[in-house]
């Protein structure tokens, strides 16, 4: 297929910010995980399927299967949809402060 370029799980591109490593990071509509440290302007490869444990707004209490939508202002995931990118879907319920298992879906 001469059109084909690659699967798609991991892309690489330009970082808008400074990121580290298992740091969520956004570009338009495209979601992802930074692979690896990289400074504004630099090359940074972002997982976009797969799951990853993100830091999650403390107020929200998150259920199994519930949809994950990234607040790139406080670089966390909520369960708010006003403003926000969808990302994925929980596979774990979480209340409180901490992290909760995010199943990336690259298709949003």
């Amino acid at each position: 297929m001469r059109n084909y370029i690659q699967p798609g799980e991991d892309i690489t591109l330009d970082s808008p910010a400074d990121v580290l490593s298992g740091a969520g990071v956004i570009v338009g509509n495209l979601f992802g995980v930074a692979n690896g440290d990289a400074a504004t302007g630099k090359p940074v490869v972002l997982s976009t399927v797969g799951v990853f444990d993100l830091p999650k707004t403390t107020a929200n209490d998150i259920t199994i299967g519930a949809a994950l939508y990234w607040n790139d202002t406080a670089k966390e995931v909520t369960t708010t949809v006003s403003g926000n990118t969808k990302v994925g879907v929980a596979i774990a319920a979480k209340s409180g402060a901490g992290t909760v298992a995010t199943r990336l879906n690259g298709a949003f």
